[in-house]
């Protein structure tokens, strides 16, 4: 499973990131875009949805729930001070999914009852990407909330993000995640489609 998560400092326009990433064969988008307004991130997503409907590709935005529902993707992820993810949850219904970010044990204890869908854990390292980072994970950090979510019976897929390269995809995978975010390490590649096609490619031994 890749999510890529759109980068709005790599030299690609956001629609065409997604383009190409979709050409690549990833089937599930993160549109991040934390400093625009919502008139711009609507017109990436009146740009590109078509295109991920074409691709039977999942769509969904970052933190802006109210605009989710107006521009009708499939979800949301939402960060630590984020909307809280039960009003989420009221706002885009049952059928969207709903991402949360957990960096800690305890973040996933104090959410995993607010029917949510996925986590995203991490930071797995250092990533310029997000301005408040919470503390580096590492591989370590991560397969010990996995194994403990594991150990508790807390089913909830969990997905790695945070500064990963494509070496760091089968360690990952290792430590009993279901799948991993990706963002600088092909928004910013010279071929995006080929960056996104070797992801896949790595992530495949893990499929199930």
């Amino acid at each position: 499973m890749l999510q890529f998560i759109t980068n709005t400092d790599a030299p690609a326009p956001v629609a065409e990131q997604i383009k190409a990433v979709l050409e690549g064969g990833c089937k599930w988008i993160q549109i991040r875009m934390k400093d625009a307004t919502d008139e711009e991130i609507s017109k990436v997503v009146e740009e590109i949805k078509p295109l991920c409907i074409e691709k039977e590709a999942f769509l969904i935005l970052n933190d802006r729930v109210e605009l989710a529902k107006k521009l009708d993707v499939g979800g949301v992820h939402l960060g630590k001070t984020d909307m809280l993810p039960s009003r989420a949850r009221m706002v885009l219904g049952p059928a969207a999914v709903i991402g949360v970010t957990a960096n800690t044990f305890d973040d996933v204890l104090a959410t995993q009852a607010l029917d949510i869908d996925y986590y995203g854990l991490g930071p797995f390292r250092f990533t310029e990407t997000k301005k408040n980072l919470a503390p580096v994970l590492g591989l370590e950090g991560i397969a010990r909330i996995s194994s403990e979510m594991e150990k508790t019976g807390i089913n909830i897929p969990r997905v790695a993000v945070g500064g990963i390269t494509l070496d760091d995809v089968r360690p990952l995978m290792k430590t009993g995640i279901n799948g991993i975010a990706v963002s600088g390490a092909i928004a910013f590649a010279p071929d995006i489609k080929k960056a996104t096609e070797d992801f896949l490619e790595a992530l495949k031994e893990f499929e199930k």
